[in-house]
Parts: structure tokens; sequence; C-alpha cells
């Protein structure tokens, strides 16, 4: 028998630990090649973990909840392959001789099989002076919130050996302005007015849970959703501009062809593609709305990935990501938007495809909403939401004068980052998204 550790694995770029969710698989329990044997779930997806070999599970190394870094055992399998076949792996070493010319007998060893083995192990994250670990996560906070490496060490972790996790940096960030200034060097400057005592945090309200009330525990999708638009409200001064835009065109030409469409290639084309291809256009004339702030740095994009928000069955939240949508045609923008749409219901999206969005899309219309004002996906500077599309009464300029017709009409709104987007370019931007969306060609082929 051959024992076969099942490690944690690696979930994306930047990603360095998971939480276990669910055990499917108990000690005893037959498991066969690529059968899940656990859930898991990290900032961005949950996923399925299955078995690199068919055999036993033999130990389960750690519990539901549990945080856990990539690349570590969490499970034995024993396999029924020989036990003398793993020898040769390279994770074995070679016995050194006993010095009489004879090698001694190895002792028996569990080899690893990693979750993905064509992909090298990520190299473990840095430490503080404590030697405690922090995730890319968690310094790209300290960094953005300027709170140096003493003040970190000294934040209390709730991850595994005491690791700072996500949640811990951003209690603290909300609490630190009426936290001790405890870690800062006071400059002498006996001229100097004494500095003003710092405001002490506004505490949340106290609920009341008496009478006829039902606690609810925020699953862990939506306690990281809450997390993300505190931050995000924290990071950015949000600022949001609307127009209105006659999409009678384009409404007109999808009524007319859409059934064509579906016949030609097998796919539903809603307004979303649409808008996609109006944002990418208007992206390539304002190329600085598809940046990212560090510090006092501007990281301009030149890829354009769109995120488009997408509602889960459970009421949460998803933005999976059209990676280089000005490159798609229209054809290509359907696709790309039904099949992460559909998959994003069914919890099958890869990690890769939530990350590396430039610009969001988020469809309130879908709702019945005519317009609203979204909060930026952080580290992006902008968010564009669409309205509701009604036939309203609209004042149409003819050659033989004004007229008052019913036409199609919806509501754009966005909200920009004002540290680094002020109301010309944001202004200026979503004006163009609309000039777009009102020129729609009536009669463009498909």
């Amino acid at each position: 028998m051959a024992r076969v550790e099942l490690v944690m694995p690696k979930m994306g770029e930047s990603i360095m630990e998971a939480t276990i969710l669910k055990w499917r698989k108990n000690p005893g329990d037959r498991v066969e090649l690529d059968e899940p044997v656990l859930d898991i779930a990290t900032d961005k997806v949950d996923s399925e973990v299955p078995s690199p070999v068919e055999g036993v599970v033999m130990e389960i190394l750690f519990k539901e909840n549990d945080v856990v870094p990539i690349n570590t055992p969490i499970a034995i399998i024993e396999t029924a392959a020989a036990a003398g076949l793993p020898a040769a792996s390279p994770a074995v070493s070679q016995p050194s001789s006993n010095g009489n010319g004879t090698q001694p007998a190895p002792e028996p060893a569990a080899v690893q099989v990693p979750y993905v083995p064509a992909v090298a192990a990520e190299a473990p994250g840095k430490s503080g002076a404590s030697g405690r670990f922090y995730s890319p996560l968690v310094r790209t906070i300290a960094k953005q919130e300027g709170i140096s490496q003493a003040e970190l060490d000294a934040i209390a972790g709730s991850g595994l050996e005491g690791r700072v996790t996500k949640k811990d940096i951003l209690a603290y960030v909300g609490n630190r302005s009426a936290a001790p200034a405890q870690l800062q060097q006071p400059v002498a400057t006996p001229a100097a007015p004494a500095p003003a005592q710092a405001a002490p945090a506004t505490s949340a309200p106290a609920v009341s849970i008496s009478g006829n009330v039902e606690i609810v525990e925020m699953d862990r999708m939506r306690k990281l959703i809450a997390d993300h638009m505190v931050m995000s409200k924290h990071t950015s001064p949000h600022v949001t501009s609307f127009v209105e835009v006659d999409v009678t065109n384009l409404v007109n030409w999808r009524n007319r062809i859409k059934d064509q469409f579906k016949k030609k290639y097998g796919e539903n084309i809603t307004f979303t593609p649409i808008f996609v291809e109006a944002v990418t256009r208007a992206i390539r004339d304002f190329p600085m709305i598809n940046i990212s702030v560090d510090g006092t740095r501007l990281i301009v994009k030149k890829d354009i990935n769109i995120g488009m928000a997408a509602a889960l069955p459970t009421g949460n939240l998803i933005v999976p990501v059209i990676k280089n949508a000005d490159f798609l045609n229209l054809v290509g923008l359907t696709k790309q938007v039904n099949d992460l749409a559909s998959r994003a219901r069914l919890g099958q999206l890869k990690p890769d495809e939530i990350q590396g969005g430039t610009f969001t899309l988020t469809n309130v219309g879908t709702f019945g909403n005519v317009m609203g004002t979204p909060i930026i996906n952080q580290p992006q500077v902008a968010i564009m939401a669409t309205g509701a599309i009604r036939k309203k009464p609209a004042v149409l300029e003819t050659e033989y004068g004004d007229v008052i017709a019913v036409r199609q009409m919806m509501f754009l709104s966005m909200s920009y980052d004002h540290r680094v987007v002020d109301g010309m370019l944001g202004g200026s931007f979503i004006r163009r998204v609309a000039d777009y969306l009102e020129q729609f060609d009536p009669n463009r082929d498909i």
C-alpha cells in the first residue's frame, strides 16, 4: 500500500490560503480518481478539491472552517499501489551509505501528489519581524492604509497560528482613529500647538432583539462582500454621475434579430454584451478610466477586462471578468456573457475568471430599477450601472420642428474614485458610452 498526501491546492495568484468548508469524505471512505473529497473557499471563489488518486481516506488533518495555507497536506489517502513505487519520487531523498558499503533500508515515507502538479509551488509570503506570515492581500491593505510593519505585527490575528486575516486588518483600520498612537515616535516641537485629540470611533447603534425577530448569521460570501464594500468606501471618495439615454434603435434592432441570432449562433442575445461593447469603445477613447491607484502612482491598464456583476441564487453577488473584451466582436461577447453568467449561477467559476477586472458593469435594470449608485469594485476606479429600459415620452428634433414621441429610454449611472477621476473625465466618459448606445446602427448585420 502507498500513502498519498492530498494537499491544499493553489487557487490563483496572490491566494496563499483557503478555508475548508465541508468534508465530503470521512476516514475509511473509499474515493475514486477525481472524485470530490472536500469543498474549500478563498476570498475569491468556492471550489471542490478532487482526489488525485483512487483509494481510501485514512486520515483527515484539518477540521471544517480551518484556514489552511496552500501546498499543506490536508488528508492522507491510501492506495492499492505497491509501497515500493513511490521511492522514485523526487520528494524522497536518496539514502547515504552507512560506511560498510551497504545501503540502509529506506524509511517509509508519504508521497505528496499536488492538486495541480504542472504548476510550481508558489513561494511563501513575506513575514514580519515577528516571523508571522502575512498574505499579499493583507500586505496590500496595510500599504494602502499606511500601516507600519510594527503596527502590523501588533495586530491580534484570528487565523491559523495567529495569522492576520483580511477581516482582522479591516477591523483594525476601522478602529484605528480611536487607537492611541503608541507606535509613532513624537517629534519635539515646543513652539507648535498641541495636537488635537483623535475623534473617538463611531460605534454602531445598538440593535434591539426583543419582540418578534429572527437572527440569521451572514454566510461566508456575504461577510466577504460586506468587508469589500466597507473597504471600498473607506478607500475611495465616491462621486456618481447620471445620463439618460435614448436606446430605441438598439431595442428595435435586438427585437428584430434575436430569433435569427439564436438560430445562427445558438446563443440568446441580451442587452449586456451590447453595453459591454459600448463601454470598451469608450475606454479606448478615455484610457485614464481604466486604471488603478498604488499610493501616489497611477497604474494604467493596457488590457480592457470588463467585470459583469452577476446575481447568485443565494442572493449574493459575484463578478466574473470578460478578459480582453475589446478584442471580441458582439458574437464573442454574447458567448462570454452567457457562459460566465451560467457558470456563476452553478458555482462553477474558476478563480482566474473573477480576477483581473479593470472596469465593472452592473445591470440594476434586471430588478426593475431605473438607476443606482454602485460601489467601486476595488482596485478599479469606476463602475457603471445600467437601469431598466422603459417607454417614455421624449422630445425629438426634426427638420419640421420639435415633436414628442414615445421612445425607449434608460439611465446610465457611474460611480468613480474622485481621487483620480475628476468630474470632467467621469462625465465625459459616461456621456461617450451614451453616445455609442444612441448611435447604434439599426441596420447592423449579425
